[in-house]
């Protein structure tokens, strides 16, 4: 047989075996064929004639098939920050599923998905070059290994979404007659493998559609993955709208499509006008985030000569927020130049260089590496309550550290790994217990959230907080090891679903940007902005603005998490990998 037949695969159910011609001979297998064209299929429509070499194995199709999946892949990117051409989302998916269906071979069509996949992650996360060059002082040549390597791992998501709907839709073709409707198939895989593959750097088709505050209440049910189903659906709506054969085939999943579209809609307007009638009637506090816009090579923990100074700044800039009527002060994430006792009570004495606060009066939340000063031991990366009576009343250690910059995997037993590690790369120890902060205000106790850095984009940890119903989510980050990228503002549109998920506002306070303020709707009604003080310095900022104290965490997400999705992804798993199996046996 020629080289196209070896390659090709056998994509239907089974696998017939050839009898044996004679007592004695060995049976074999029938050589794999080719797969049919899809538009030759009775369930499909033809593909308009550009289409059509798709459906072929020659360099005509592959080119054509690549090119649709790399556009694809970059409509996720382009619909995201800081473009934010959101409608793109709703039709992204679309060439990824006409390539991956119509593709001769599976192999072809994994490829496919995994090149669309691959074009998405590079598209948002080639800032990672620079943190790598910048930070870990790597050669452009490594660090664009770096990047290949992450966005290749990364893009197995699309390489599992393609083997997963290709098969669940020849075999469900063969059981049935008809194909499973692509909006159900696409939904149910993407949501599998969204949710079971690990990321190192997290993300979800819902960012983006972080600014489309109606569509996103639906996060408060079901998380970021409720807003990822209802993309995939309507993606494969389309498809099935456009190349599905008869009525049925085409409109019933359509209709259907619509229909969960539209009930999204009128539950977000719903629960938006719900949840400002509860913010307006909420007590109120006026947060002053301070934003140090210091370069990460600059932090006084690593530059003792610059630490005086930079704690005066954070300081004044204090003064003045607390002056424009700040009753709440935030620093950003290690923003306090010094380390911290691990024992530490109380502040400084007055006389003391290191003293936290001076010329302010309200309560603060303090980013700070608080170490007990033994060298066997590793600091850790901590947010601080700092209350109007000189006191700590309140101690967070963050729990998920970024890997290789604030911890390296073995480090600990295996120290010479160490000397391997890029430079910058930090080791903190990892925190342990999520707690809340006490805040006293006009003579009532309420519960302050802390998260540190990229806490705040990840749903199980907003969960966990939120079973602890904090009155208000505070966010400190330092995103100066990215600069003026589009990644602070991806961070800000992950960070936007915790809001709703737990019906709490949420302030994020960001050395270098974007810092902000996201009400319980997941609205930014408040912000600065983004820099790079290595090529535009600037001097400490600052923003104060209104904040609801709302006890939250008393929604669907924050009860039952992702189980609903664990159990798509079970039934997904049965149809994909068992499904064909009892088939086979019952024939």
């Amino acid at each position: 047989m020629g080289s196209g037949s070896q390659d090709a695969e056998r994509d239907t159910a089974g696998g017939e075996i050839a009898p044996a011609a004679a007592v004695g001979r060995r049976r074999r297998r029938r050589p794999p064929a080719p797969s049919p064209p899809a538009s030759t299929f009775p369930w499909s429509r033809p593909l308009p004639a550009f289409l059509a070499p798709i459906t072929r194995p020659g360099r005509r199709g592959v080119v054509l098939s690549l090119a649709l999946a790399i556009v694809a892949g970059l409509m996720q990117p382009f619909a995201a920050a800081d473009l934010d051409v959101w409608p793109l989302a709703w039709i992204a998916l679309v060439p990824v599923l006409v390539v991956v269906t119509h593709a001769p071979t599976r192999r072809r069509a994994m490829l496919y998905g995994w090149v669309a996949g691959l074009a998405a992650n590079l598209g948002g996360f080639y800032w990672l070059t620079g943190l790598l060059v910048r930070f870990g002082h790597l050669p452009w040549p490594v660090a664009l290994l770096g990047l290949a390597l992450l966005c290749g791992y990364q893009a197995l998501v699309f390489w599992l979404f393609a083997a997963a709907v290709r098969r669940l839709r020849l075999v469900s073709a063969e059981r049935r007659g008809a194909p499973l409707p692509m909006a159900l198939v696409a939904t149910l895989v993407m949501v599998t493998f969204e949710l079971c593959v690990p990321f190192i750097f997290p993300w979800y088709l819902a960012i983006t559609q972080a600014w489309v505050t109606p569509i996103i209440q639906i996060a408060e049910l079901g998380g970021p993955i409720a807003v990822t189903a209802l993309l995939a659906a309507v993606n494969g709506a389309i498809y099935d709208l456009l190349f599905a054969s008869g009525w049925r085939g085409r409109w019933r999943p359509v209709l259907a499509t619509a229909l969960a579209l539209v009930a999204s809609l009128l539950f977000g307007f719903v629960r938006l006008h719900q949840i400002d009638a509860r913010r307006a009637a909420a007590p109120k506090v006026r947060v002053g985030v301070v934003q140090g816009n210091i370069p990460f090579d600059e932090k006084g923990l690593l530059r003792p000569e610059l630490a005086a100074d930079q704690l005066r700044d954070l300081q004044r800039k204090s003064a003045e927020l607390e002056a424009q009527g700040a009753e709440l002060l935030l620093w950003t994430e290690s923003a306090y130049p010094y380390f911290v006792p691990r024992d530490a009570t109380v502040d400084a004495p007055e006389i003391a260089v290191g003293r936290i606060r001076r010329g302010v009066s309200a309560p603060l939340v303090v980013g700070a590496v608080t170490w007990d000063g033994l060298e066997e031991s590793y600091p850790r990366n901590s947010a601080l309550m700092l209350a109007a009576d000189g006191r700590f009343t309140g101690r967070y250690d963050k729990i998920f550290l970024l890997m290789f910059g604030e911890y390296t995997p073995l480090v600990e037993n295996v120290h010479w790994l160490r000397d391997l590690m890029p430079r910058n790369a930090g080791h903190f120890a990892r925190g342990e217990d999520i707690v809340t902060f006490p805040f006293e205000h006009d003579g009532q106790a309420y519960r302050l959230g802390p998260m540190i850095c990229y806490e705040d984009i990840l749903p199980d940890f907003g969960r966990k907080l939120a079973a602890l119903h904090p009155h208000l989510i505070v966010n400190i980050t330092n995103d100066a090891w990215f600069g003026d990228t589009t990644e602070p503002w991806e961070h800000l549109q992950l960070s936007v679903f915790r809001a709703v998920e737990m019906r709490s506002d949420l302030v994020r306070a960001v050395n270098t940007g974007v810092s902000a303020f996201i009400d319980a709707s997941g609205r930014v009604y408040a912000r600065t902005y983004a820099v790079d003080p290595h090529l535009t310095p600037r001097p400490v900022d600052g923003i104060v603005a209104e904040a609801t104290l709302m006890e939250g965490g008393h929604t669907l997400y924050a009860a039952i998490g992702d189980l609903v999705w664990y159990l798509v992804a079970t039934v997904t798993g049965f149809l994909w990998l068992l499904w064909p199996r009892l088939r086979r046996r019952s024939g």
